[in-house]
């Protein structure tokens, strides 16, 4: 049978006629400015900055000529995550992570606007004047130069005002990225194939009345476009209920149910139809009249007339632009089924926004013929109505998915909406920016709320990135990842310190693989010392200090000079037994003013055959500089009044001897529950030390801690911590509800903040594992985030008693190779759950 079906070429039909001096032109001699858009990250942005991004637009368009059409395109793709195989240092665990997000499909979003001058007549025409309805297009008279001067400068007042916000920022399209080149499609042909990768092919239209098709994909097109679909009142922002709480709020943008909710392969368009505001209220006095003349014929012509008068005395009354709008969700599918849900979902979301939704069919093809970049000036006119510039604006789109950030270092974490991993960058990126001024970390976190897992992930990135990582914990939650560490550089790295009866921890402060003692080494000796010789009440003499400062000295020029090869503590201690008590006699020193006898029966406990002499002994020489993941483990030893304040002291002197030495090379200290016991102990002026110093030598600080009361009364944590700790990171407060307020006070959190914090986990996805995180940085950029990892990083980071005894139990049958017994243990599990 023949084909009676009208066709025509593309090429005949396309109303663009090229472009030039930075403009798309049209073959109606419309004139068309591009850009791309960048919205704010949606979660996180609050009422105020709502409002501030409401008035931006505002201000912006009010800038722009009349008869200037504004239409923003707001694209929300599908896609699949492509995770990066390629790396040749990818650890395993790293590996593991990008095969578990391997094709996770996401929503993406690209916002474009187009700013189109064109004229009087054009802005009237309807639907049957489209250049979609001609047999052919015949190029006009374009546009003469001092229109285009105007314009342009408009535009540029424009995009001024945009960038300027801090909100929002709009970059100018170049010819490549609109028209295409060799090596891929532009923004015009990825319209016309609705596919946003390079290499898409162009494909027929088919504009029917009954179905419209691109290619394979079928439209349907809802469109708000008549006043009494709209809702009575409209706002910026709206809140959304499935993450706010009786006690906070989150709020997003009023359009966010046709945006990033709305989970199906769509384009949002938003048009705004600048006409001239006088003729537009001239023509609505006249209309009101006539109406008021035919009131006693028909009740419904009075109505009109006292809604018209509403509308001239609110622009008279208030200085308002009368403008005309459209608004439409445009979305497809190749599956009828798939399609026919994509309706649904799209009529649902226009009913959430307290509109009607319309599947309009009859002018679609139109619709979509008009939303080609550079056309919006063969809109049909009928499809647009009046309002105001402000209530229009309610229906912009107004936040964007998550984005990496463009910094080679960070960490991974997820898209609270739909778990795509995001490359977050919380150190030196906002160091650059002045977001932050330091790198220290404070991270709240009740038990259970997934803070080991946050935390075993953070470090483990740290590490794999080059960083040197010192952990001091009470719970063994990094055992996993520090002996998997261990196994995979055959013990150069993956050094694990704890203290139990048979294998008591155990140091040599005096030992360093190049014997340099430099004055940090040499006070961190004399420090230790002294906390074995003097009780806290008992502060030693200056000719105590001086005495025991000479003879650290003396012993350390032994070394140096390689008289004594193999330095110990017990070597010091015979030192000043015998050639040091020389020294004291040749000098004269009197007993009063240094006791030797006393000095040395003090430290005999730590001396070969003492209680204690395991302690300062240690006949491993391991040189903790080069070591980049160490764990002390000191649970058994927190409250031991001996063994704990020399442990601690040797743990802050190793991390501040990297922190010196190690020029260029990052370093993070990570000290979880313990921070409490140091702070008993006396050891506070570290902490205060640390959180003060290590921004000055590419160091990091990480306080961790999961008791409220804590944070509310220690003025350790209020003066040292918060104080010096840019980057806060709170997980579930749910535990902490009736506390919350105390803790928003203490850590000075905004209302929106707040918002964002309590809504953690309220609304998890029930097909993926994880847990939600807020951070926040420098009280300007605050988000949540997800916390979801492979089942391999999983076991390497669990701290359940069960899952952790496995894993070790078959590791010691392979021979203590943990990252095999890891990957036995999820293939099995593989197995069984196929």
């Amino acid at each position: 049978m023949k084909n009676t079906s009208k066709a025509a070429t593309l090429e005949s039909m396309f109303p663009l006629l090229g472009f030039e001096q930075g403009f798309l032109i049209s073959k109606e001699a419309d004139i068309t400015a591009c850009f791309k858009v960048r919205l704010p990250e949606i979660f996180t942005v609050g009422t105020e900055e709502y409002e501030t991004i409401h008035s931006t637009w505002h201000k912006a368009i009010k800038t722009l000529p009349d008869y200037t059409v504004v239409c923003k395109q707001d694209w929300f793709i599908k896609e699949d995550y492509q995770p990066d195989l390629n790396r040749e240092d990818q650890s395993f665990l790293g590996r593991s992570y990008q095969l578990h997000f391997n094709e996770r499909p996401f929503l993406n979003h690209y916002c474009y606007l187009y700013l189109t001058a064109t004229t009087k007549e054009r802005m009237r025409k309807q639907s049957n004047f489209s250049s979609l309805c001609r047999g052919s297009l015949v190029a006009k008279e374009r546009q003469d130069s001092e229109t285009l001067s105007r314009f342009a400068e408009a535009v540029s007042q424009f995009e001024r005002i945009i960038n300027d916000s801090g909100l929002l920022s709009m970059v100018r399209m170049e010819e490549e990225e609109l028209l295409g080149d060799r090596r891929g499609q532009g923004l015009l042909s990825k319209y016309l194939t609705l596919q946003n990768d390079q290499a898409g092919v162009l494909q027929d239209l088919h504009l029917g009345a009954k179905e419209m098709r691109v290619g394979n994909k079928r439209l349907c097109v809802h469109t708000l476009s008549d006043t009494d679909d709209l809702p009575e009142i409209v706002r910026s922002e709206t809140r959304y209920e499935k993450l706010s709480t009786d006690r906070s709020d989150c709020m997003l943008s009023f359009a966010a149910p046709v945006g990033l909710l709305l989970s199906c392969n769509h384009i949002y368009n938003q048009y705004l139809f600048i006409d001239n505001s006088d003729d537009n209220l001239r023509k609505f006095e006249k209309t009101a009249r006539n109406m008021h003349s035919l009131g006693r014929y028909s009740r419904s012509n009075q109505i009109n007339r006292e809604w018209i008068e509403k509308y001239l005395n609110e622009a008279h009354s208030y200085g308002q632009a009368s403008i005309r709008a459209h608004f439409n969700v445009m979305c497809w599918a190749e599956d009828p089924v798939e399609l026919k849900q994509a309706k649904n979902d799209t009529g649902s979301a226009l009913v959430v926004m307290d509109c009607i939704p319309r599947l309009n069919t009859t002018d679609a093809a139109t619709l979509y013929w008009a939303g080609i970049p550079g056309n919006a000036g063969d809109f049909p006119s009928e499809e647009s109505f009046y309002t105001f510039m402000e209530s229009a604006l309610c229906f912009f789109n107004g936040e964007t998915n998550y984005r990496n950030s463009p910094s080679p270092f960070g960490i991974k974490m997820s898209d609270r909406l739909t778990g795509k991993p995001v490359h977050l960058d919380l150190s030196d990126l906002p160091m650059k920016k002045g977001i932050i001024t330091n790198r220290n970390k404070f991270v709240l976190g009740p038990s259970g709320s997934g803070k080991s897992f946050f935390t075993n992930h953070m470090v483990e990135q740290y590490y794999q990135q080059g960083a040197h990582v010192l952990l001091v914990d009470t719970g063994n939650s990094y055992q996993g990842l520090c002996e998997l560490i261990k196994g995979k550089t055959k013990g150069k790295d993956g050094v694990y310190f704890t203290y139990t009866e048979d294998n008591p921890i155990s140091f040599n402060p005096f030992h360093t693989d190049d014997r340099v003692f430099d004055i940090e080494k040499k006070e961190s000796i004399k420090t230790v010392i002294l906390t074995l010789w003097k009780r806290d009440d008992e502060p030693p003499t200056r000719s105590e200090e001086v005495a025991l400062s000479n003879a650290v000295n003396l012993y350390i020029d032994l070394l140096k000079k390689d008289i004594i090869h193999l330095p110990s503590f017990n070597g010091f201690y015979e030192f000043v037994r015998d050639e040091y008590s020389q020294v004291l006699a040749e000098k004269k020193v009197r007993e009063k003013d240094f006791d030797l006898a006393n000095f040395l029966n003090v430290l005999e406990p730590y001396y070969k055959g003492g209680e204690y002499d395991y302690l300062l002994n240690s006949d491993k020489q391991l040189d903790l500089l080069s070591k980049r993941f160490i764990v002390f483990e000191i649970d058994a030893i927190k409250d031991h009044r001996i063994l704990f304040p020399v442990v601690t002291i040797i743990i802050m002197e190793v991390f501040i001897n990297k922190m010196r030495r190690l020029k260029g090379i990052r370093k993070m200290i990570l000290i979880e529950e313990a921070w409490k016991a140091i702070a008993k102990e006396g050891m506070a002026e570290y902490i205060r030390y640390l959180f003060k110093t290590v921004r000055k030598f590419f160091g990091e600080a990480v306080i961790v801690t999961q008791e409220v009361d804590d944070i509310i009364h220690s003025p350790i944590v209020k003066e040292s911590i918060i104080n010096n700790s840019d980057c806060k990171i709170l997980l579930d407060q749910r535990k902490y509800m009736n506390k919350f307020d105390d803790i928003q006070k203490m850590l000075g959190l905004t209302e929106k903040q707040r918002g964002q914090i309590l809504s953690i986990n309220q609304n998890n996805d029930p097909s993926r594992l994880y847990k939600e995180v807020w951070i926040g940085l420098g009280g300007i950029h605050s988000g949540v985030y997800a916390t979801e990892v492979s089942p391999q990083q999983y076991l390497a980071f669990t701290t359940e008693e069960a899952e952790k005894l496995e894993v070790m139990q078959l590791a010691a049958q392979l021979g203590g190779d943990i990252e095999a017994a890891i990957r036995q243990i999820t293939a099995l599990k593989q197995e069984n759950n196929d």
